[in-house]
């Protein structure tokens, strides 16, 4: 999501830092760009207006034109008001926030077009809100419309261990809806979902249902869910739905598509309402809190660590990173380490999303694109550690001529390739020695905290020392160099930890 915005916006910056001094013509000059890139963005032309005059406003006055660095000014005034935008400081945290304040069972309402997403994102959110929260929810099916929706939500219910109401045929939406409430209450469930039909935005019919489940209900949150894809139509389904129900939030799915982007960028100032969550996959557990600060720090390129160190801390067991943590102490890591590694890569998301992420890394992740370089590179490295025995695992240096052929063959690549999966263990080797010279994992474990991404994944850095994605040396396709990152590029804060003694 945003790649093209972000790609866009990132030449307009770098022509404004790459100058010493900046004129008022400069800046609108900028900002006409801008906003051609917000328009094929498919963000709707009353943010994009609003958008640029308030940045052209601030960035045309003279402590910003008359600054050190005017063209650094004229991106912090940009973020800052990506990030109002975006609903940063319109919401507060609070507002983000389900509410959980009334008599349970709290009702929370789930509408939107056909094809939204709703029924997948009720089933996350059942799942989020059992796991993060502590919540015993239920879950019930109003649509009668779709073939086997009712089914699908029973099926997606099983799979995160959330219960569903039992389905009753020819019962209609309103009376399951008062059925729903009865069952939540005698289950004693904290949360009730109700996923509604998919509707069009000129059925009248469709909406007076909706209205009267509302009143049925009286949801504590009735969250509009808009699939990002959608463009500029999501502003009609916007207004539409705000004129019929009081929405108290947004639910933005396939935030992790292509897509222009513009439904995201639109969505709060159109609806007035905060943008809640973001699903960000098929996967059940794809979702999360939406927080634009993140969000506006993706599109102009700053990355998202925080979103990085989360995703590290929920799928990092523990215990293995705390062993690994104590081998890396000693400068020991071995294959089944590096294996480890890799896995635990893939379920962050694999290399684009890790990429995504990192801060400065948009040049690197379309290097890695140029050059072949994707999540494949994972199974196939997985592929060839797999073939080794134990003992090869443990002691590498035994991999000579005629085991990297049985290696080759057993993984279904070549010798050439087990030969960079062994250099690439031999540079992660080096990276632990340097760890260990630097006084253990001090630096990075200030940085990500016990155990986390700085023990997840010691070895994302060449010979030249801990910068990530470098230490994945011509894995892909082509077989060129891996990318790799100057450390110089990233901010000063981050810097400054990872070359703490």
């Amino acid at each position: 999501m945003f790649d093209n915005l972000s790609d866009r916006l990132g030449n307009v910056f770098d022509k404004l830092k790459g100058r010493g001094s900046l004129s008022e013509n400069d800046v609108r000059e900028a900002m006409r760009e801008v906003r051609i890139a917000l328009l094929e963005a498919d963000v709707a032309l009353p943010v994009v207006r609003r958008f640029i005059d308030a940045v052209t406003e601030k960035a045309i006055g003279s402590e910003v034109l008359k600054s050190v660095t005017p063209g650094q000014q004229v991106v912090k005034i940009v973020n800052d008001e990506l990030v109002e935008m975006l609903g940063g400081d319109g919401d507060d945290a609070e507002s983000r926030e389900l509410n959980f304040s009334a008599k349970p069972p709290v009702v929370i309402m789930m509408v939107g077009l056909q094809g939204s997403g709703k029924t997948t994102t009720t089933a996350k959110l059942g799942k989020l809100l059992k796991e993060k929260h502590g919540k015993k929810a239920m879950m019930a099916s109003l649509d009668v419309n779709r073939p086997a929706a009712q089914e699908q939500l029973k099926v997606l219910g099983e799979q995160v261990s959330v219960a569903t109401l039992p389905i009753i045929a020819g019962q209609q939406p309103v009376d399951i809806a008062r059925r729903a409430m009865e069952s939540a209450k005698l289950q004693a469930a904290d949360v009730l979902l109700l996923d509604t039909a998919g509707r069009l935005h000129v059925d009248e019919a469709l909406m007076a249902e909706m209205k009267a489940i509302a009143s049925v209900s009286a949801p504590t949150e009735v969250l509009l869910v808009v699939d990002s894809l959608t463009g500029q139509d999501a502003v009609n389904v916007a207004q539409s739905f705000t004129g019929e129900v009081p929405l108290t939030g947004v639910v933005l799915t396939r935030m992790d598509g292509d897509a222009r982007g513009g439904a995201a960028l639109s969505m709060r100032y159109v609806t007035g309402k905060p943008i809640k969550f973001a699903g960000t996959g098929e996967k059940l557990d794809a979702i999360e809190a939406f927080d634009p600060k993140r969000v506006a720090g993706r599109i102009l390129g700053m990355g998202d660590v925080v979103s990085l160190v989360e995703k590290a801390a929920a799928t990092i067991k523990e215990e293995e990173a705390e062993a690994l943590a104590r081998k890396m102490a000693k400068g020991q890591f071995d294959l089944d380490d590096l294996r480890m590694q890799l896995k635990q890569m893939q379920s962050m998301g694999g290399l684009g999303a890790l990429a995504g992420m990192m801060p400065g890394m948009k040049k690197a992740k379309a290097a890695m694109q140029q050059s072949g370089m994707d999540d494949r590179v994972l199974l196939r490295m997985d592929a060839i550690i797999g073939s080794m025995t134990p003992k090869e695992r443990k002691r590498p240096e035994l991999m000579n001529a005629k085991r990297k052929k049985r290696v080759a063959a057993g993984s279904g690549t070549d010798v050439q390739t087990v030969n960079k999966v062994l250099k690439m263990h031999q540079e992660m080797g080096r990276a632990m020695k340097q760890i260990k010279k630097m006084g253990g994992l001090k630096g990075l474990g200030a940085l990500f905290g016990k155990g986390g991404l700085g023990a997840a994944m010691p070895g994302l850095g060449g010979p030249g020392g801990p910068g990530p994605m470098g230490g994945l040396p011509g894995l892909g396709s082509g077989g060129g160099k891996g990318p790799s990152v100057d450390p110089d590029t990233l901010p000063a804060d981050l810097r400054d930890l990872l070359n703490k003694k």
